[in-house]
């Protein structure tokens, strides 16, 4: 059984390779080769010029080599975006977010619901007594160096460090 750690590395692996692959990779065979000889002159791809019909398998290659770039782009940001907190994929900017609703302190085990879906628990025994805020704005910042990531809450000076579980 696959971990989760393990699954994020593999679709970080696949979309950075889609992303970084040569455009040879992307060639598709021409045109005339994809269709049968009644479906090319049905469409009246017969009535090209070599050269129009060399033009056309150039379009084609080009228009799947941008697509595919893009989709892989797109993959690797979702997979990046995911997966925030669970492993460090190179990106320092902070997750801002709303916690779902009543909070009422820091405290070593709780957990916290973003409304993003993401779930982080206090690993640390910073406390925060007496608030009692409705779906606060929360801003959670990877540490410099490693893999800890502290959490703040609007309005408030005392920070907690926290652990992705969800």
């Amino acid at each position: 059984m696959a971990t989760c750690a393990s699954r994020m590395s593999l679709s970080l692996m696949i979309a950075s390779c889609l992303a970084l692959a040569p455009a040879a990779a992307f060639a598709q065979a021409p045109i005339e080769q994809q269709m049968t000889p009644e479906q090319f002159k049905a469409a009246g791809l017969d009535k090209l010029s070599t050269q129009e019909l060399a033009n056309l398998n150039a379009w084609l290659n080009n228009t799947l080599e941008v697509e595919t770039t893009k989709a892989a782009a797109v993959a690797k940001e979702k997979v990046e975006t995911e997966n925030r907190g669970f492993a460090t994929f190179g990106r320092s900017d902070p997750i801002e977010a709303r916690l779902v609703g009543e909070f009422r302190g820091f405290a070593r085990g709780r957990s916290y619901t973003l409304d993003n879906g993401q779930v982080w628990q206090q690993v640390d025994d910073a406390v925060l007594h007496g608030v009692r805020m409705t779906d606060p704005q929360v801003r959670i910042k990877p540490a410099l160096v490693g893999s800890t990531w502290y959490m703040t809450v609007q309005g408030r000076n005392t920070t907690a460090t926290v652990r992705r579980i969800k």
